[in-house]
């Protein structure tokens, strides 16, 4: 199963409260058959009207992977598609001052912990990020800190939700595939599923 106990890499600020899943991934996105190419169209209206200056555009930010927000991130609509979209783009991690609860728990469903912060601290890890994109950062599940060049800092995570990403039981399928011989045992005990076998008998 996926693990997921630290989240180390670069860091990539996203200034504004209340910034809702439909600024995340607009509606019409949502025909998608997969969520393979969302990445693409990640906050696609916000860049457009920012015009090559929204921090997902930005030459120094690409390759980033841990994005830092501000307040109330991901409320609106309960789309999972928001969080795919974030990490088919390529976020791992995300640390905010806080998060709309659906939007944190389908963020926790495909593993990305977000983790958050006083709103200062926050404020204090955009700018390093503003002033020096290139700086190291990490975010550790079990210290329950995040890293950011010179900058150490505290962050919360309920304990639930932590230990399922930290022992890799939020991935449901990796739990499928961990336990495939219990599900083959449990299945061959089940009566309905041989039901071929029971009409044969019946009918002889």
């Amino acid at each position: 199963m996926n693990q997921i106990t630290k989240i180390s890499g670069r860091g990539i600020p996203l200034m504004g409260n209340d910034i809702d899943t439909d600024r995340i991934i607009p509606a019409r996105f949502l025909r998608h058959i997969t969520f393979e190419s969302l990445g693409e169209q990640v906050f696609v209206d916000d860049r457009a009207q920012a015009g090559g200056e929204h921090p997902f555009d930005q030459p120094q930010y690409q390759g980033s992977n841990i994005l830092v927000v501000n307040g109330n991130f991901g409320c609106g609509s309960s789309r999972e598609h928001a969080p795919q979209s974030l990490s088919r783009w390529g976020i791992q991690a995300i640390v905010g001052e806080s998060f709309a609860e659906i939007f944190f728990g389908n963020c926790v469903a495909i593993g990305i912990p977000c983790v958050t912060a006083e709103p200062e601290l926050v404020k204090q890890l955009q700018a390093l990020l503003q002033s020096n994109p290139q700086a190291a950062m990490s975010v550790d599940l079990d210290a329950k800190q995040v890293q950011c060049g010179d900058l150490q800092i505290s962050v919360a995570i309920g304990e639930g939700p932590r230990k399922m990403l930290t022992t890799g039981t939020w991935d449901s399928c990796g739990q499928l595939v961990n336990q495939v011989e219990q599900i083959r045992a449990t299945a061959a005990k089940l009566p309905y599923l041989n039901w071929d076998n029971q009409v044969t008998a019946t009918a002889g």
